[in-house]
């Protein structure tokens, strides 16, 4: 099969959408390609089709069969090689295995595109280092994709956050066979660690892990204490082996209890308020959230700060820092990372 020439229906209707987009918003759409359609990649590209600002040019995958089978579905070009379509987008999602973001990644900022990463950033620190030197220089927006910064839920906690002194988080899954190439830290808990890092704001003085392989030979579930130089701690828990999902985070701080479902997206506030005469009682806010699509959110923002030249809601140094923690719990599980190369 070859890399393009089998798609004509579909781009017909690609231009149909481009030729209707600039009669009605006189806005020259974005380009946008996605390397790597596997599970989550595909998800990309539909997002990517669905906004009425950007045009889906292509999807990679050294799988072309699969790469075939999204580019019909959403009318652009598929390639078995990334390297075919550098140049031509302006933006890229990268979503391949972990080991292949930096070198992917190099790639697409050195041909001028704005680069969507999917967490984990990068294997390492110093590659993660220097994409977002990369970026800097080439003026490139460096988005990583943790998705949860999305979730509504957690918008709203961040807006009655003041300064918190104790936080426990707990992100239970099913098991799954995608994802463990890594541990449950690196797979799971790097959501909750990234949300955490945001809200306290403060750098990392002890972390305190303890984790057990149960179904792979990574570690499947784990535990961390996380103290901060501000005096804040955090309890960090997640695992790939359990019977339901849970997506919780809870939030002590001076006067209130804030609670979070990032599942089942829910805000709860219990705040402590004083009388007329002074004497204390407990007043309590609850907000539900509809179902929404974080992935869309996510694509959305990125798409935005590239447009507006804006610094992205998750930015590489973000997903460092993110990183960083993670590594620090994973080697402190025993966990050997980054692991060897494939074929090494």
């Amino acid at each position: 099969m070859k890399d393009e020439g089998f798609l004509h229906g579909a781009r017909t209707h690609a231009k149909v959408r481009r030729a209707l987009f600039f009669n009605g918003w006189a806005v020259k759409p974005l380009r946008a390609a996605v390397i790597g359609v596997g599970y989550l990649g595909k998800y990309h590209a539909q997002k990517y089709a669905a906004l009425q600002d950007v045009e889906l040019v292509a999807v990679a995958d050294e799988n072309l069969a699969r790469a075939a089978e999204v580019a019909r579905e959403y009318g652009c070009r598929a390639v078995a090689d990334f390297h075919a379509i550098l140049g031509e987008a302006d933006l890229v999602s990268i979503v391949v295995p972990t080991e292949r973001h930096h070198v992917v990644a190099q790639a697409c900022l050195e041909a001028g595109a704005h680069i969507l990463v999917e967490k984990p950033v990068t294997r390492t620190l110093e590659e993660a280092d220097d994409l977002i030197r990369l970026a800097a220089a080439r003026g490139r927006v460096f988005q990583v994709g943790h998705v949860e910064r999305f979730n509504p839920a957690v918008l709203a906690l961040q807006e009655v956050l003041r300064e918190p002194l104790f936080i426990e988080s707990y992100r239970l899954a099913s098991f799954k066979p995608r994802g463990t190439d890594v541990d449950v830290v690196l797979d799971l808990m790097i959501h909750d660690i990234d949300i955490i890092l945001n809200l306290v704001q403060s750098e990392i003085a002890d972390v305190r892990p303890i984790g057990f392989p149960v179904l792979t030979d990574e570690v499947d579930i784990g535990h961390a204490r996380l103290e901060f130089a501000n005096g804040c701690v955090a309890n960090v828990t997640a695992s790939r082996v359990s019977d339901k999902a849970l997506r919780k985070v809870r939030v002590f701080q001076h006067d209130a209890y804030l609670s979070i479902d990032l599942h089942n997206p829910k805000f709860v506030c219990w705040r402590r308020l004083r009388d007329g005469e002074g004497a204390a009682r407990l007043a309590s806010e609850e907000k539900e959230f509809p179902q929404t699509d974080l992935l869309l959110e996510e694509v959305r923002a990125f798409v935005s700060a590239v447009r507006g030249g804006t610094p992205p809601v998750v930015s590489g140094t973000d997903g460092k820092r993110a990183l960083e923690v993670a590594l620090r719990i994973s080697a402190g599980m025993g966990q050997a990372w980054p692991p060897p190369e494939r074929g090494a």
